[in-house]
């Protein structure tokens, strides 16, 4: 099994949350890998480079160095176009930075890693699960 790990748990494995980190140890032990979804990449980047913190960008840079950052495969885009079809056709209103992180855990058969269990709890077949309790 893989988790995958949405931005809020890779802040809260950045700012050493006890109940993450121990749950982050848990799988490691158990052979689960941890791998970084690239929209999720995209985020952590984007806001380090936006407020300039180089020194948070650098520790971020090496949790990649010990989880890799996935890529986005074409039949990932097609999936991620029939997710949102689907939900918008049921009347939910996803974001498009949450469709792609789950489009990628739904076609790598990751589970998600987040704290934002409501953001994606109407996407069928994601497996969710919360680290921070």
């Amino acid at each position: 099994m893989a988790f995958a790990l949405d931005t809020n748990t890779i802040i809260h494995i950045m700012i050493r949350t006890p109940e993450t980190v121990t749950q982050r140890n848990a799988a490691l032990k158990n052979g689960s890998g941890l791998i970084i979804p690239p929209y999720v990449n995209y985020e952590m980047l984007r806001g380090f480079r936006y407020v300039n913190a180089t020194s948070k960008q650098r520790s971020y840079m090496q949790l990649c160095s010990r989880y890799p950052v996935g890529e986005m495969k074409r039949e990932t885009w097609e999936l991620a176009a029939s997710i949102y079809a689907e939900l918008r056709q049921k009347g939910y209103t996803v974001g498009d930075a949450d469709i792609l992180i789950a489009a990628f855990c739904l076609h790598e058969g990751h589970t998600l890693v987040t704290n934002n269990i409501k953001d994606f709890k109407n996407i069928q077949g994601l497996q969710l699960t919360d680290w921070t309790k």
